[in-house]
C-alpha cells in the first residue's frame, strides 16, 4: 500500500488527483448543486471526493431513512484537526441521519498502545464535543460492544491476510491485534444497518481513511446472499452463498418469474423494487442486506505552522482545552501568506490560498461566504495585514471557544463511557 494513504500516519501529504483516479473515487462537486442548503464544507470544496453520495443526496431529498456513521480513535485530546468531522456527523444528523459515532479504543490499543483507562478518559472528551456541537444518536466503545464484535468475528471470515496486506500493507511483523482492529472498525461501518436495519450509510473520512472504506465496501458484498442485476428486458436475481429456500421465497414472491438454478429472472419490476424486496428476504432467512456504504473525503486544513497537522506536534493546532494565552500565542505565531516587508505586502497583496491562518478561517471560523470573501479580497489588495487580520482571527477563535465551552458543560451529563 502506498506510505500516503496509510491511516496511522501522521503524514498527511496525499496526491488526491492520483488517489482518486487510482481507486476510483468521484469528485464532490456535481453533487453540491443538488444538496439543500449546503454547508460551508461543501460550498467552499473542503469536502473533495465521495464514494455512492448520491443515494445519501437522495434520501435527503426525500426524506427516506439513512445512517451516518463515524469514529474517533481516542489517542490523545481532540482538538481542531478532529472538529471538522464532527461537524460533517452532526450535519447529517441534523438532516435526517440516524447517527452512529465509535470511539475506536480497541485501535487505539492496538496501534497506539493507549491504556484502557486512558483510552475512556480520552473518549468522554471526544464526546463531550461531539454532545456539544449538536450530535443526537448512538455512541459506543468498541471494546464494550458484544453485538460489534459478533459482526467482527462474520466479517473476518471474508478477509484474508493476502487482503491486508495488498490494502494495508501488513507484513509478517504486523500484530494480530492490529489486524483485528481493521476487521473492528469494518464492522463499526457496518454497524448502524445491524442495529437500526439497512440503509445507505455515509461515513465522512479523510482521504488517509480510504482503505477502511475500500475493505468495508467490499466486504459488504461479500456478505450479501444475492446480487441484483439489470439485464436486457428483466432482472436478475443471483445467488452467492443463499439457501435455497430463500432463491425459492423470491421466486415465490414474483409472479412469472423464472427459476433456474442459481437465480431467478423477474420481468415487469423495476430493479429498485426488485432490490429492497431481495433484501427483506435475505433478512427474514438470517442475512443482513447490507447496503454498500458510502464515504466522504474531505481535505487537510494545514498545520498553523505549516505542514502537517498533528497532535505530534503541539504547535501546529490547539486543543479545546487548552489555556487561552496559550491558543493565542499559537494563532498569533501562526505562519501566513504575507509578503517579506510592509511595502511589498501593500504593493503585491498577500497569498491568502496559501495561508493557514486565512485557512482557519475558511475552515472553520467564519460561516458567511461574503464576510470570508472579503477577507480574501482585502488580504490579495495589500489591505489587510497579517498582524491585523490574525488578531481577528484569534478573536474569531476565542468566541467560538467560548460558546464551545458552555455548551461542553450544558452536555457533561450525556457523556456515558
Amino acid at each position: 500500500m502506498p506510505e500516503d494513504i496509510n491511516p496511522w500516519s501522521n503524514h498527511r501529504a496525499v496526491d488526491t488527483e492520483k488517489v482518486f483516479s487510482e481507486f476510483g473515487i468521484e469528485p464532490i462537486g456535481p453533487l453540491v448543486d443538488r444538496i439543500p442548503d449546503p454547508p460551508a464544507f461543501f460550498r467552499r470544496g473542503i469536502v473533495v471526493g465521495h464514494r455512492d453520495y448520491d443515494r445519501i443526496v437522495d434520501a435527503m431529498v426525500h426524506h427516506t431513512p439513512f445512517h451516518v456513521l463515524s469514529g474517533f480513535m481516542p489517542s490523545g485530546h481532540p482538538h481542531l484537526g478532529h472538529l471538522l468531522v464532527m461537524q460533517e456527523i452532526v450535519w447529517h444528523v441534523q438532516r435526517g441521519g440516524c447517527g452512529y459515532v465509535a470511539i475506536a479504543d480497541r485501535e487505539a490499543h492496538a496501534v497506539r498502545n493507549i491504556s484502557w483507562e486512558k483510552c475512556r478518559e480520552y473518549a468522554a472528551e471526544y464526546l463531550r464535543c461531539l454532545y456539544a456541537l449538536g450530535f443526537q444518536g448512538t455512541t459506543y466503545a468498541q471494546s464494550t460492544n458484544g453485538v460489534l464484535k459478533d459482526l467482527a468475528f462474520e466479517a473476518a471470515t471474508r478477509v484474508n491476510f493476502s487482503d491486508l496486506s495488498a490494502i494495508y500493507g501488513f507484513s509478517q511483523e504486523t500484530g494480530l491485534a492490529h489486524a483485528m482492529s481493521v476487521i473492528t472498525q469494518v464492522a463499526d461501518i457496518l454497524y448502524p444497518q445491524v442495529d437500526a436495519g439497512p440503509a445507505p450509510t455515509i461515513v465522512p473520512v479523510g482521504i488517509d481513511q480510504d482503505p477502511h472504506i475500500r475493505l468495508t465496501r467490499d466486504v459488504a458484498h461479500k456478505m450479501r446472499m444475492f446480487t441484483v442485476e439489470q439485464r436486457e428486458g428483466y432482472v436478475s436475481v443471483r445467488s452467492k452463498n443463499a439457501p435455497p429456500e430463500a432463491l425459492n421465497a423470491i421466486h415465490r414472491t414474483y409472479a412469472g418469474s423464472k427459476k433456474y438454478e442459481g437465480h431467478v429472472d423477474i420481468r415487469g419490476v423495476a430493479l429498485d423494487a426488485v432490490k429492497d424486496r431481495v433484501r427483506c428476504i435475505e433478512r427474514e432467512f438470517g442475512g443482513y442486506g447490507f447496503f454498500t456504504p458510502s464515504s466522504t473525503y474531505h481535505t487537510f486544513m494545514p498545520g498553523l505552522q505549516g505542514g502537517k497537522m498533528s497532535s505530534s506536534i503541539p504547535e501546529s493546532s490547539f486543543g479545546f482545552d487548552e489555556p487561552e494565552k496559550d491558543i493565542k500565542k499559537k494563532v498569533m505565531s501562526a505562519l501566513t501568506g504575507g509578503r517579506v516587508s510592509l511595502e511589498e505586502q501593500t504593493r503585491l497583496g498577500g497569498e491568502p490560498d496559501r495561508c493557514p491562518a486565512f485557512l482557519l478561517n475558511l475552515f472553520f471560523m467564519v460561516d458567511d461566504d461574503a464576510e470570508l470573501e472579503e477577507i480574501r479580497r482585502a488580504c490579495l489588495a495589500g489591505d489587510l495585514m497579517c498582524g491585523a487580520c490574525k488578531k481577528e482571527t484569534f478573536e474569531r477563535v476565542k468566541e467560538f471557544l467560548q460558546e464551545f465551552h458552555e455548551k461542553m458543560d450544558e452536555v457533561e451529563h450525556l457523556v456515558e463511557v
